[in-house]
């Protein structure tokens, strides 16, 4: 409780390790919030919660409400989950899929994500999992980041491909993005993968600064 309040003056770490994928991992008190962060970059909880929120304000609480079942690339501290399950009240499945083992220790220690009944989560490389999985689901979330970098993969024709393979009729693609280094011109490029009658997207632009998000829907 001290740590907490004084964390409103200065942040406390209270815990640190080394990740093979994320290398620095920090959980800290921070303005009386416990947050999750790499090294350069929020993972969970600060700002990367108000990033999503916001995208979740877009596609509508309600619509979210009916959905069958949420895929989400990239838990980290579980954020997110969090957000659907207790702020929206998502009663349906989310499957989580992170490559980061030791991230997923430090969301089920000190965010409590294994008390989520509704929630599986897979350790696996997102890229591999898409390729496999041939469940249709009604919202997928791209959160992918290896401290403050988004890899290759997520630009590639196949991975982008094998994620609209996965999509239901009416449903939603949810793409968080952070405009740093050369990611523009490969922002523009997903993007373009849309420009069809197939899909409505929705771009918004200087989300927590740095971010953008992609909401794309697919509605035939």
């Amino acid at each position: 409780m001290i740590k907490q309040l004084l964390s409103y003056f200065l942040p406390i770490k209270i815990y640190e390790t080394q990740s093979t994928v994320s290398s620095n991992l920090e959980v800290t008190w921070n303005n009386g919030k416990l947050v999750l962060d790499s090294k350069h970059t929020n993972y969970s909880y600060g700002s990367l919660e108000k990033v999503l929120r916001r995208g979740f304000q877009q596609i509508g609480y309600t619509t979210i409400l009916e959905m069958k079942s949420i895929l989400l690339l990239g838990v980290a501290g579980g954020s997110a989950i969090k957000t659907l399950i207790e702020d929206i009240n998502y009663k349906g499945l989310i499957t989580g899929v992170e490559i980061d083992e030791e991230v997923i220790k430090i969301a089920n220690t000190y965010f409590g994500l294994n008390q989520y009944k509704n929630v599986n989560i897979i350790i696996d490389d997102a890229q591999k999992y898409v390729e496999i999985d041939d469940t249709k689901y009604s919202l997928i979330i791209i959160d992918i980041f290896e401290d403050s970098n988004m890899p290759d993969f997520l630009f590639e024709e196949k991975f982008i491909n094998n994620i609209k393979k996965s999509l239901e009729i009416n449903s939603y693609i949810l793409f968080n993005f952070m405009i740093l280094n050369d990611y523009e011109k490969k922002f523009t490029a997903f993007k373009s993968k849309f420009n069809s009658s197939e899909f409505k997207v929705v771009n918004l632009v200087n989300v927590e600064e740095f971010n953008q998000l992609l909401i794309i829907q697919k509605i035939i």
